[in-house]
């Protein structure tokens, strides 16, 4: 399968070639993987950020553990879960379903209660953790996406969320940064490109029961 062998490819990429940049064609491709990842309840309760701004981004560098690949890469990535969750939110998710199925959204508006109550169960600090996790599951199709189009990429939680926050104004748009990726080519004079993968065997990651 090419695909495993994309995933053998990559690596989390330490240098990055600044010369090269990811086209207009692929990153509209990269988009698109993103948005068509799994979400809970189908909601992408997030916001991704794509960031080319090289003086913006040497203003997040200094708080992200002064790692090269913010400026380097061709692109900075950051991944931006809800703070909190409003009533707004799943009405526009049950009306775009029924836009988009083309279904009477009377005969959603039960499945939409149905969200709001379990979403009312949660404390805020299970609501954050959720809507960050949600993150992770888009940045995983990025990735993966990336490694198909043999574009190099680097996740990294090495940063300050809250600084991230408030360069970015983030919190007042009820958003939070919580984790990023930067995407790009790597350059030959990256080490980490030569190391072998370093995976659990099979028998050891795996139990069938």
């Amino acid at each position: 399968m090419n695909y495993l062998e994309n995933l053998k490819w990559r690596y989390a990429t330490k240098k990055f070639d600044t010369s090269k940049k990811v086209s207009y064609k692929d990153l509209e491709k990269l988009k698109k993987a993103i948005q068509l990842s799994v979400s809970s309840y189908g909601l992408q309760l997030y916001k991704v950020l794509i960031i080319e701004n090289i003086a913006l981004r040497e203003s997040l560098k200094h708080f992200s553990w002064g790692q090269n690949q913010i400026t380097d890469a061709s692109h900075l990535i950051v991944f931006c879960n809800y703070t909190n969750v409003e009533n707004k939110h799943i009405d526009g998710f049950i009306e775009l379903t029924s836009k988009t199925q083309d279904i009477d959204i009377t005969n959603l508006n039960e499945y939409g209660s149905f969200i709001k109550g379990k979403i009312k169960q949660m404390t805020q600090s299970e609501l954050f953790n959720w809507t960050s996790k949600q993150t992770y599951l888009a940045l995983g199709n990025l990735l993966n996406a990336c490694a198909d189009l043999r574009i190099d990429s680097c996740p990294m939680e090495g940063f300050e969320s809250e600084k991230y926050n408030d360069i970015l104004g983030l919190s007042e748009q009820g958003l939070n940064a919580a984790v990023i990726a930067t995407i790009g080519y790597r350059s030959f004079e990256d080490y980490s490109q030569n190391r072998s993968k370093v995976r659990k065997p099979l028998n050891k990651l795996f139990q069938t029961l």
